[in-house]
């Protein structure tokens, strides 16, 4: 069968192929623990899932506008303001199934062929793939633990042109749990607004999860001059535990792009499913409360299994400031590992592969996010699950230990 060009220039993502290997080795009955998978252990809040009964008894099962009903989009406006002393009218707003097809609708209606998009890696799995879809090329920016993964003004210049289309900013960032000060963020502004024709993509889709005790901060609030080309990702996935109810939105002062975005979402999916929009109002209309406790458990997860892997022979693991992931350098494990001829490669793959057929857990390596020799795990799991993993990533890493 002939497939379509653009089937030649994707892949399947890294972190769903590895969830869905250890997930056929459960069913045969290993016992394999999954470091994997990007969504919180708990469950959605009760009364987001009293309003979606609610929705369904009385009879809110019909289609709704494309791009999501006013009392959604005046919760997120309502968000905004509250929660971040950001103005935006409902007309500026667009729901969509999730963040990840925020994203998509956006760089389809954003993105022709020879736009550059830069991406700073590591970078969340999705975003260089689904700029090739959108037929733009991926610029995709390394920023190393000396830099604590972030892109850099001084890197930032370097790749700034006239192709230059977008940039994305990911904070608290999937998979590295760093944090963009206010302070870096200005900086990355100064150098943006030399470049009028660049669009800022932030996805901030972990901005409740986060560990500091600083208010959250995205460029928007740093550079409200440069707020018209500025499109903000969110969604109601990650802070209130409702991944698979796939409630994403995004903000834009241009109404023109947004209005481009509702068009490409009503040739193709249409409006997203109208019981979870009723849920996430009740999420955005009932406050972070019943986030504090999630986000206390994922802070002492994180805390816990920092110092762990720390103490692993050849991993070197920074603290994050948010998120629920470790992101760290395994690259004295990977040539550890090979000269003891564990694996046949020198690859941050070859180890992960090896610590799931030989150690049964799941991690994603660092490849898959744009940075070789590295691998993340999630702590989206309970603590005495997490030192199972980590009792045997030890044993897999140190065996003299």
């Amino acid at each position: 069968m002939m497939l379509s060009n653009r089937m030649y220039v994707i892949k399947e993502s890294p972190t769903l192929a590895v969830t869905s290997k250890a997930s056929r080795m459960k069913k045969d009955g290993l016992d394999v623990i999954v470091l994997a998978a990007g969504e919180p252990d708990f469950d959605t809040p009760d009364h987001i899932k009293q309003a979606a009964i609610a929705a369904i008894n009385n009879g809110k099962t019909k289609y709704t506008p494309s791009g999501g009903t006013i009392e959604l989009k005046q919760a997120i406006v309502n968000k905004f303001k509250k929660e971040n002393n950001l103005e935006y009218t409902t007309n500026e707003v667009l729901v969509s199934a999730g963040g990840k097809h925020s994203i998509y609708n956006l760089l389809q209606a954003l993105i022709s062929e020879g736009d550059e998009v830069i991406i700073p890696a590591p970078y969340w799995v999705s975003y260089p793939d689904m700029v090739l879809l959108a037929n733009g090329t991926p610029i995709c920016v390394a920023c190393t633990r000396e830099d604590n993964y972030k892109i850099t003004p001084q890197k930032l210049k370097t790749v700034l042109n006239k192709n230059t289309k977008a940039i994305f900013l990911n904070s608290p960032s999937n998979p590295t749990g760093m944090v963009y000060t206010k302070n870096e963020l200005r900086a990355l502004a100064d150098e943006l607004i030399k470049f009028p024709k660049v669009h800022i993509i932030t996805d901030d889709i972990y901005e409740h999860i986060l560990f500091t005790d600083d208010l959250f901060v995205n460029i928007a609030n740093v550079a409200p001059e440069i707020l018209e080309r500025i499109i903000i990702i969110n969604g109601v996935s990650k802070a209130y535990a409702m991944t698979g109810w796939r409630i994403g939105y995004a903000a834009c002062k241009n109404v023109q792009l947004i209005k481009a975005m509702d068009t490409i979402q009503s040739q193709s999916t249409s409006n997203p499913c109208s019981i979870a929009q009723e849920a996430a109002v009740a999420a955005l209309n009932g406050g972070t409360e019943c986030i504090i406790p999630m986000k206390k458990a994922f802070k002492e997860r994180h805390d816990h299994v920092v110092q762990r892997l720390n103490k692993i022979k050849g991993i070197q693991c920074l603290p994050a400031q948010g998120a629920f992931y470790c992101f760290f350098d395994c690259s004295e494990a990977i040539d550890n590992a090979y000269k003891r001829g564990n694996i046949k490669e020198k690859t941050d793959l070859a180890l992960a592969n090896y610590l799931l057929d030989e150690f049964l857990v799941a991690c994603v390596p660092g490849s898959a996010f744009g940075l070789n020799q590295h691998m993340r795990i999630s702590y989206a799991t309970s603590l005495k699950e997490l030192d199972i993993a980590l009792d045997r990533i030890t044993k897999a890493l140190d065996p003299q230990s």
